[in-house]
């Protein structure tokens, strides 16, 4: 879908941010939008950025919706089969018949975004100064399957804590920017942008706006991200925060990568957990994983042409895969 920054017109199709825009809170953010001195290169511009989802794109995505060809109920009474048929209609006429992205567009707009070009890739990114002086700079990263909006709730705690029976000298000033790929982010044109490469550029973004010391947090895909920045060790990074922060040791991930009996000197919990991610895996759990992780082209087929498997995806993830996950979280 195309949005417009500025006079610029910026083409990016990113239902991801449509389909993940559920239960954030309005953000009060029209004093906090900053002042940025200018650029001491064009290269390392920061652009104010707007959404602006052209009419005819909203209706050709409600049409894609309702026009979901359906197969044949599940012939079980439980999920072992995949998404319930009845449960997936529910979902997609709510999507396709009472969702307001308007809404959501225009809460979006009430937050300060930006753009900034680093190694070739345009950042979009939310950035939300504290009103309290001296606030603590933090940059967060979202997960997969998900984009900023999923951080929009906290924006409003973290920069004014005293608002919401915290203390003044804890506010933070927010840095949020979209994965690579994700919301309006642009798309990598080449391989190369993992989580050390997204480190890099999240640093360098820091950097652009002028901070000398943050921290980081991170969950989900935004857990390694904010784990390759501690490991990088930018001089400016105080400290980081993970939630869901992968703890399987090499050697046991290759064994349940390979289907392999676990490694020797397992404690009892550490084979109880083997086992549980190892029966996971051999039901099918980590199938959908497998497949966008080994062949992403073959699946984009599919993915970017219907709305609905770019849903399913998601839901098989958070309704399944997350369970075996969970088992690496500390």
């Amino acid at each position: 879908m195309p949005a417009r920054s500025g006079s610029e017109g910026v083409d990016h199709h990113r239902r991801r941010l449509l389909t993940a825009a559920m239960g954030f809170a309005t953000a009060a953010a029209a004093s906090f939008f900053p002042a940025y001195p200018a650029p001491a290169a064009e290269s390392h511009a920061i652009r104010p950025f707007r959404i602006d989802i052209p009419e005819a794109d909203l209706a050709d995505l409600r049409r894609r919706v309702l026009a979901t060809r359906w197969p044949d109920r599940e012939t079980v009474m439980d999920q072992s089969q995949g998404v319930p048929l009845a449960k997936l209609q529910e979902l997609v006429r709510y999507w396709g018949t009472d969702y307001d992205w308007r809404k959501i567009e225009a809460r979006l707009n009430a937050l300060p975004q930006f753009v900034t070009t680093i190694d070739g890739v345009d950042i979009h990114f939310i950035h939300v100064r504290s009103r309290y002086p001296n606030a603590l700079p933090l940059i967060i990263t979202h997960g997969w399957p998900g984009s900023i909006m999923e951080l929009l709730k906290v924006i409003d705690p973290l920069t004014d804590p005293a608002a919401h029976g915290g203390l003044a000298k804890d506010a933070f000033d927010l840095v949020i920017p979209s994965i690579p790929g994700f919301g309006f982010s642009g798309k990598p044109t080449g391989t190369g942008w993992d989580p050390d490469h997204i480190a890099r550029a999240w640093a360098e973004l820091m950097k652009r706006l002028g901070y000398t010391s943050y921290v980081a947090q991170g969950g989900d895909w935004g857990a390694p991200i904010t784990s390759a920045m501690a490991r990088q060790r930018p001089a400016e990074l105080l400290g980081i925060h993970l939630n869901l922060p992968a703890t399987v040791p090499a050697d046991v991930q290759m064994a349940l990568n390979g289907g392999e009996p676990a490694p020797a000197g397992l404690s009892d919990k550490e084979r109880a957990a083997f086992d549980a991610l190892d029966t996971a895996g051999k039901k099918g759990n980590r199938a959908y994983f497998v497949m966008m992780t080994a062949r992403p082209q073959t699946v984009g087929y599919g993915a970017t042409d219907s709305p609905i498997v770019d849903r399913l995806l998601e839901i098989e993830f958070l309704g399944s895969g997350v369970e075996a996950f969970a088992f690496t979280s500390g």
